[in-house]
């Protein structure tokens, strides 16, 4: 497993712009599939992106598509989420996640590895 450290999360208007990292411990980065998560109060946790470990295949929830971009520097050991046009709705705990299953689900039990979380809060 990798210990995985979220940052990056805070206040921002509707309309704005948000980049979250995570750091990753470990050699074994790059084995990794790498994700995002969010939990809003009061819902379950839904997935929102995901990377393989080359960075050359990237998946995304219908409701970020087109607005979020997952990308991953291996050399850093580090996963990126950027978040343009964000939405009140948008607000939630984010969380980085890994799993070395390359056949993974986009869904809570398939990863294993979790981050703390960092808050992000979109205003109207």
């Amino acid at each position: 497993q990798v210990q995985l450290v979220e940052s990056g999360g805070g206040l921002v208007q509707a309309g704005g712009s948000l980049r979250l990292s995570c750091a990753a411990s470990g050699r074994t980065f790059s084995r990794h599939v790498m994700g995002w998560f969010r939990q809003a109060p009061g819902k379950e946790r839904e997935f929102v992106a995901a990377i393989s470990g080359s960075g050359f295949s990237t998946y995304y929830a219908d409701s970020v598509k087109d607005r979020f971009t997952i990308s991953r520097d291996n050399a850093k050991n580090t996963v990126y989420l950027q978040m343009n046009s964000l939405k009140p709705e948008d607000t939630a705990v984010y969380y980085c996640a890994a799993t070395t299953n390359a056949l993974f689900r986009p869904e809570r039990a398939a990863f294993g590895s979790w981050g703390q979380g960092t808050q992000v809060t979109v205003s109207s």
